[in-house]
């Protein structure tokens, strides 16, 4: 009876200590899996981009620098500082470089209009009207306003002259309107304008009084109201 008893009780002893050293190995394994080492990362944890590296909204951002031709916010615009940067000692047109448009008789609260010979960008034509003039560039609301521009602007040797008008937005969602931030209620176009490649900024045509879009960085006279 003595020997079965012993040696039950040396089975169950052996038993016990294989169950421990497995529940150890168990654990060990388990965690070199969850927990890393120092100075790696677990494989599952977002990593973050390499510094200097560009995420994809910031190199279109990058490549989307602005330009002139950029369409703007609608409204009225007001002098940017492009003269300033360029000619610290600015002077006004002299009046033998303008032309006064004769207002229209009898009514006193309409735009009168001048036409400057000095060549300008658009932004810098703006900046003259409206720090020499009190004005903006032409804006033009009715046939009558287009012809007497025209009477005036047709002697010059310069196929068009800067007015007021801007683009905004792109492509078929694009519109058009007045520096001046006054109602855009009529146009002209010349044949096969509005372009779509032709610029963000209107200019008038010298001979036929027609308006077609031109890149704002091209320097020409142009025609201020006030």
């Amino acid at each position: 009876m003595k020997v079965p008893l012993l040696l039950a009780l040396l089975f169950g002893a052996v038993s016990t200590l294989h169950l421990r050293t497995v529940k150890s190995n168990s654990e060990s394994f388990l965690g070199d899996e969850i927990t890393p080492q120092d100075g790696e990362m677990p494989e599952n944890e977002p990593k973050e981009a390499p510094t200097g590296e560009l995420t994809p909204l910031e190199k279109e951002e990058e490549w989307y620098s602005g330009t002139e031709d950029d369409p703007e916010e609608e409204g009225a615009v007001e002098c940017d500082s492009a003269l300033d940067k360029e000619e610290e000692d600015f002077q006004c047109p002299k009046e033998e470089d303008i032309v006064r448009l004769e207002g229209s008789p009898g009514c006193k609260n309409c735009p009168r209009f001048l036409l400057v010979g000095h060549f300008r960008t658009f932004n810098e034509a703006q900046c003259v009207c409206q720090r020499c003039y009190r004005g903006n560039l032409a804006s033009i609301h009715s046939a009558s306003s287009n012809c007497q521009i025209q009477n005036t602007v047709r002697g010059l040797n310069q196929g068009q002259v800067w007015i007021g008008g801007r683009v905004k937005g792109w492509g078929l969602c694009r519109r058009f309107f007045w520096v001046d931030g006054s109602c855009w209620n009529y146009a002209t176009w010349a044949a096969g304008q509005p372009s779509f490649y032709g610029g963000g900024c209107v200019s008038f045509c010298t001979q036929g009084g027609r308006w077609r879009l031109d890149s704002c960085g091209r320097q020409l006279p142009f025609v201020c109201a006030y």
